[in-house]
């Protein structure tokens, strides 16, 4: 039974990142809702509730979110399916948040900053987008902030960088499973290019962080962007290394670049979708998360626990999977 004293916590998405935010929240005592397209999902505590609805109707939107103190965006739409898509739903998000007085998170990336020619992207980077994606992410980014500097809602963007974890099917599929099952590891571009690599419980924790500042802080947190505590860049060459000692194995690996993803492309959208984002995986794409550590006084979580974590997550999905498979 819900305690009414209890703050109400609503998030969208139901991903890795929804999870893991849902997941903190419940550990610091706070009521969480979540809403996906099915009203379904697994491996939550019993308390956190899951709602069913479309998130481009602000009907349903305010519905679901009314008595809120806080709302996360961690939803968004298939990767090809952003444009007109992804700011449709963001609006819808964010006018509901704003009816109820709520504070927004949104869950963002970096794709606003364009490539960054080897220096590392802060917070007060410039917005120099030169793709598709990014200029989406641009755009909603500063309408969401505008709306903060217009009075209308309490809006904080908080950024990772690539990100994996427990819950995280596209990572999993591109490098951890292919480990586990003793194939070819999945790899972009470069590998001696140092990459920001976040993981998606800090993620996680980094926006129940800022969706439960105290009051007094929150002239300070809200109107801004925060990149989320990371390790420091690693080569993906390095990244490989680090998860064949986790393994005590070596592994096989495989690399794609702009060729193989354009051939990949003509049948997979979202393939397709990813060889704009090549200039990640090229050159060095560094994110400084340092303001949030020493604003909130936080570390990040090791790559080697994180990818510890991860292989046992996926280790379990895989014994779980192979136990549910027909004989």
């Amino acid at each position: 039974m819900n305690n009414p004293t209890q703050e109400l916590h609503v998030i969208f998405g139901t991903g890795p990142l929804g999870k893991s935010t849902a997941l903190e929240l419940h550990k610091l005592g706070h009521r969480v809702q979540m809403v996906n397209r099915s009203g379904q999902t697994s491996d939550l505590p019993k308390a956190i509730e899951i709602f069913k609805g479309d998130t481009y109707d602000l009907e349903f939107t305010r519905r679901v979110t009314q008595g809120a103190t806080s709302v996360y965006q961690c939803a968004q739409p298939a990767y090809h399916q952003w444009a007109g898509n992804f700011p449709k739903m963001q609006a819808s998000i964010l006018e509901a948040a704003a009816s109820h007085n709520a504070k927004l998170v949104i869950a963002d990336n970096l794709y606003m900053y364009g490539a960054s020619n080897g220096q590392a992207l802060h917070e007060t980077s410039s917005y120099n987008a030169q793709t598709k994606k990014g200029l989406i992410r641009a755009e909603m980014a500063r309408s969401a902030l505008e709306a903060h500097q217009n009075g209308l809602v309490r809006v904080a963007l908080v950024r990772g960088s690539n990100f994996f974890g427990p819950e995280d099917e596209v990572m999993a599929n591109l490098l951890f499973k292919p480990a586990l099952q003793n194939k070819a590891m999945n790899l972009l571009g470069r590998l001696d290019q140092p990459h920001t690599f976040t993981y998606a419980p800090d993620f996680g924790r980094a926006l129940a962080t800022i969706g439960t500042v105290n009051a007094n802080l929150e002239p300070k947190v809200f109107g801004r962007a925060w990149h989320v505590p990371s390790p420091e860049a690693v080569t993906q060459n390095q990244l490989v290394k680090l998860i064949e000692t986790q393994l005590g194995k070596k592994v096989k690996t495989q690399v794609a670049g702009a060729f193989i993803l354009n051939v990949l492309g003509l049948f997979n959208p979202i393939m397709k979708e990813a060889v704009e984002m090549l200039y990640e995986w090229n050159q060095p794409f560094i994110m400084d998360s340092s303001d949030f550590q020493k604003t909130f006084h936080v570390k990040p979580t090791s790559l080697e626990v994180a990818i510890k974590e991860t292989l046992a997550w996926n280790r379990q999905q895989m014994t779980l999977s192979a136990q549910l498979s027909p004989a």
